[in-house]
């Protein structure tokens, strides 16, 4: 069993100190990996289905990531995720392959859909759109990362006859993590993903989308080159070794732990800061990780 951390750039960890404090370590700790969360924008007032209240802090992914691989050598590095439907794919992989450079390899790519009519809004992406996108938005990506030659034809985006380097340094390219549990997003994962993200479920949550995993691909053309599906989960709160262990028999390689959702909302505070690190410190010991 693999373990992370999910939040390095949200919540009290919205400036530089915190965030070098958190990721450094991390890595020290011997966590494989540390992921960050994404909200581009958040509806004022606040409204459900929207996670955390308006005046949440998220600072932007790429910047975070760029500057976290800066600020270590071994820990991996992961999106958890990004809204790939609200981003101009060709940009995203330009910046996306720079991570995986300036991180030397270290980079995972989480990606999801969304799922806050009012953030699409925000930006003039059609809601009723959302699948579609990030279904072509991944093989752009792909397309881009992997071809000699690159160009695509698709409903949202079309080129050729250009190039964008440097490629990412992970062969094929950055392990693409598909995030979601709705059917559609168990099909995306079996038929695009590199790996499957669960954020914040719990055991019976987890098993019962492992079994449509299972299910879909009995019915979704999985291409070879993809390789096992890996499952990642984050799951609500603490996890004890007992339970973790419950993860790893149904499947799952790699837990993504966070404290709860008090830390996606948090204000910048010294108390809340420390409280994170007694918490990886925790969970270090807990589970025996390095």
């Amino acid at each position: 069993m693999k373990f992370g951390y999910f939040g390095l750039n949200l919540g009290t960890f919205d400036h530089p100190d915190a965030i070098e404090r958190l990721v450094v370590t991390a890595e020290q700790l011997a966590f494989e990996s540390i992921w960050t969360g994404e909200h581009v924008v958040l509806v004022d007032p606040h409204q459900p289905p929207s996670p955390v209240p308006p005046l949440s802090p998220f600072v932007d992914t790429i910047a975070s990531l760029a500057f976290a691989a800066a600020k270590t050598t071994k820990i991996k590095i992961g999106s958890g995720i990004i809204l790939i439907a609200q981003r101009e794919p060709i940009v995203l992989a330009k910046e996306l392959a720079g991570i995986d450079v300036l991180s030397k390899g270290r980079l995972l790519v989480g990606i999801g859909v969304g799922y806050v009519k009012g953030e699409f809004d925000a930006l003039g992406i059609p809601f009723e759109e959302r699948g579609a996108r990030a279904s072509e938005h991944i093989e752009v990506l792909r397309t881009l990362w992997t071809s000699e030659q690159p160009a695509f034809d698709g409903r949202f985006t079309k080129f050729s006859g250009i190039q964008s380097r440097p490629l990412p340094v992970q062969k094929p390219h950055p392990p693409i993590h598909v995030g979601g549990m709705s059917p559609p997003a168990l099909r995306r994962a079996v038929a695009q993903g590199n790996g499957w993200y669960g954020f914040f479920q719990d055991v019976a949550a987890t098993q019962k989308m492992i079994e449509g995993l299972r299910e879909t691909a009995k019915r979704v053309e999985r291409p070879a080159s993809l390789g096992k599906l890996e499952i990642t989960v984050t799951p609500p709160g603490p996890v004890d070794a007992d339970t973790a262990k419950r993860f790893e028999d149904l499947g799952v390689d790699r837990l993504v732990l966070m404290r709860g959702f008090q830390d996606m909302a948090g204000k910048r505070e010294q108390s809340a800061e420390d409280a994170v690190i007694r918490f990886l410190e925790e969970m270090a010991t807990t589970h025996r990780i390095g």
